[in-house]
């Protein structure tokens, strides 16, 4: 797929055409300078066909939604080797692909909508574990209070040999942001690392999962809302995995939580898609990452990762959010995670349009 690697700007309709064998660095590299930009990836090293083909939450989704909202074509191979234009009036395979991967066939190439871009401001703050308590205070006041969609975070609870810090990548599409958006970020003691950049240099230089064990798995946990309570709960699975696979000899283990309060409005800027199978709530994907490198541990921290999992869906139900069947985040979700789970009512759909035009099982292989 790496010959798949163009980019091109048609700057009358406003798109941005890509190649599915490249990553969101190559694309954005490839935007410097054009005024122009498209949503994408938030940290490097992300593939553009996974991320588009499973939802995409980008740094501009408060703005225009999922990257799969943006799509305007899918240059696509099916499974009987036909060459295929997928647009808005292929209605199944548009359904389908916005969202439901790559089990109708092979997409090599994308063609995004694209917005205006200038300087940007932000980057990341570190803070350590006696600032925690302010940093959760900081992201509740953010979700209830901040309206500017042009803003957006994505904290990050971190535990290495058993040593907290939180990570907080702040990120304003303008050259300042207005005064009150971050503050409270900014009012207890961090490093920082922010200021007012191209889109580019902002992108590159956040920090990114090049952690260097050399296994490692994804979950999540949709919820309704970061609450005071989820939030602490949140804290206390950093800390007791933390020092739970320390105590296990795991020192070299990273145990990550990611916390993504996007603005209410996320779903809806898009037409019915395999994901999300129900744009009417605004179910936020949050994210777990635990990464090892013993094989011989595989069981053992897939076990943990999979009791934090049920551990927080249980606390955010617990905090009276109606999440006990919600669906997850297909780019996040843990293996093993049933279909239903991912895209709900949408599956038997999704089985009918596969069954057409896939009905060898080709992309089942």
């Amino acid at each position: 797929m790496t010959r798949f690697n163009k980019v091109s700007v048609d700057h009358v309709a406003k798109t941005v055409a890509m190649g599915a064998g490249i990553t969101w660095d190559d694309v954005y590299a490839a935007l410097d300078g054009t005024g122009l930009n498209v949503c994408g990836g938030r940290v490097t090293g992300v593939g553009v066909a996974g991320f588009i083909l499973g939802g995409g939450y980008s740094w501009k989704t408060n703005q225009f939604g999922l990257a799969l909202d943006t799509v305007v074509s899918f240059e696509l191979v099916l499974p009987n080797g036909t060459i295929k234009t997928v647009t808005a009036s292929d209605e199944d395979l548009w359904f389908g692909l916005r969202g439901g991967f790559n089990n109708f066939g092979i997409v090599t190439n994308f063609v995004l909508k694209a917005h205006p871009q200038g300087e940007v401001w932000g980057g990341y703050a570190i803070y350590f574990n006696f600032s925690i308590d302010e940093v959760n205070a900081a992201i509740v006041r953010f979700q209830k209070e901040v309206t500017d969609k042009k803003a957006a975070i994505l904290p990050t609870y971190n535990t290495i040999a058993n040593v907290h810090s939180v990570e907080v990548l702040m990120f304003y599409d303008g050259p300042e942001p207005p005064q009150g958006i971050f503050d409270h970020f900014l009012t207890t003691f961090y490093i920082p690392l922010l200021s007012s950049t191209s889109f580019l240099k902002f992108f590159k230089s956040l920090p990114a999962s090049d952690y260097l064990a050399t296994r490692g798995h994804f979950s999540t946990v949709p919820v309704l809302e970061y609450s005071p309570a989820f939030m602490n709960a949140l804290v206390n699975e950093t800390h007791f995995w933390g020092a739970k696979l320390a105590e296990m000899g795991l020192l070299d283990t990273l145990v990550s939580y990611d916390v993504e309060p996007f603005d209410p409005a996320l779903f809806s800027y898009g037409l019915p898609s395999a994901y999300p199978p129900d744009r009417s709530r605004p179910l936020l994907p949050t994210n777990i990452y635990f990464a090892w490198s013993d094989p011989s541990l595989d069981a053992a921290v897939t076990d943990a990762l999979r009791q934090t999992t049920d551990t927080l869906r249980a606390a955010a139900v617990a905090d009276g959010q109606d999440v006990a069947n919600a669906f997850s985040y297909g780019n996040y979700a843990l293996f093993g995670t049933p279909v239903e789970g991912v895209y709900g009512s949408n599956v038997p759909r999704l089985a009918e349009i596969r069954k057409a035009v896939d009905p060898t099982n080709v992309m089942g292989l």
